[in-house]
């Protein structure tokens, strides 16, 4: 999130507005990136896999699916809420 800001040319209120995102939110997501001394672009590669099923649970074309490694899966319905999205991602990430 932190890359995608940073090349967007926005400010950090535009930017948070365009993705329904708090300031705060990306105001941690830019503070744990310099804690860690990363960098924007960088991060841990995974593997993503790029499926168009007709009938999933979610509807054809109606939403995301995400599964995790281990085999949890995670799914939004087209207009989702981003923001709640976010702080889920955050939790999951404490695991």
């Amino acid at each position: 999130m932190v890359a995608e800001y940073e090349a967007s040319g926005l400010n950090q209120r535009q930017f948070c507005e365009s993705r329904s995102l708090s300031l705060a939110t990306l105001a941690r997501y830019r503070k744990r990136l310099r804690e860690t001394g990363g960098e924007a672009g960088g991060g841990t590669w995974v593997a993503v896999e790029v499926s168009r099923r007709i009938g999933d649970t979610i509807g054809a074309g109606s939403g995301l699916s995400v599964v995790l490694g281990r085999g949890s899966k995670i799914e939004v319905g087209r207009g989702f809420d981003a923001a709640t999205l976010v702080e889920l991602m955050n939790v999951l990430e404490r695991f």
